[in-house]
Formats: structure tokens, C-alpha cells, sequence
């Protein structure tokens, strides 16, 4: 059965390291997503003047993350990439690394073999 598989990188300066090893491992494709946490949200600057100038629109204190979805089948290993992942980003299970997770998909369209094309 495929999975949607999710990963909510922590530090985007391991994208397209976390995207190397799970292309490696068979994952043809993923969809990539700016993305802010809860945590990070609360931090959001609210002290911006009523008329704000250009230069004080350009001074944000925001911090993202990278949120990667993609549908894999069958043929990709989950706890291989899980491995992959960690070796990349450090340890899941500590903070400020990310999240990874896989979701069963009951039904697709367009899903497409890795090498199809």
C-alpha cells in the first residue's frame, strides 16, 4: 500500500541533503513547503510600526522550516529512509531536528513507478 511519507525539516540547510538520500533510496518526486511551527510562530515579530518602511518589512525575525510530502510505494524502504533522514539531520528524537512520518494512502491517481518517467 502506498504511504504519504512527511518530513518537517527543522533546519532548511538540510533539504536538499535529506532530498539526495531519499532519491537514493527510490522517493521520485516531492512537493517542498515553506513552513512555520506553532513555536516559532509565537515568536512572530508584532512591534512593526503602523506605516511601516521597506526596510522595516525586510527586518524579519521569522524562522521556517521545510515540510517534504511525497507518495511512495511499495518498493520504498520507510526504515531506510528514516535512517537516511537521521543520518542527515541528526537524531528525530532530539529537539529542534524535525518530524517524520508516514500515513497509508488508500487510493491514488497518477502515482507513477520510480524511473517510469
Amino acid at each position: 500500500m502506498p504511504v504519504l511519507l512527511v518530513a518537517i525539516l527543522n533546519d532548511p540547510a538540510y533539504l536538499w541533503q535529506v532530498l539526495d538520500a531519499w532519491k537514493a533510496l527510490g522517493v521520485a518526486d516531492a512537493t517542498i513547503f515553506d513552513s512555520t511551527g506553532l513555536h516559532r510562530a509565537e515568536m512572530f515579530r508584532d512591534d512593526l510600526p503602523l506605516f511601516p518602511s521597506v526596510q522595516d518589512l525586510l527586518e524579519s525575525t521569522e524562522a521556517h522550516h521545510r515540510t517534504l510530502w511525497s507518495v511512495v510505494g511499495d518498493e520504498v524502504d520507510l526504515d531506510a529512509l528514516a535512517r537516511a533522514t537521521e543520518a542527515v539531520v541528526g537524531p528525530l528524537d532530539r529537539p529542534a531536528t524535525g518530524l517524520l512520518f508516514a500515513v497509508p494512502v488508500i487510493k491514488t491517481w497518477g502515482l507513477r513507478p520510480p524511473g517510469s518517467g
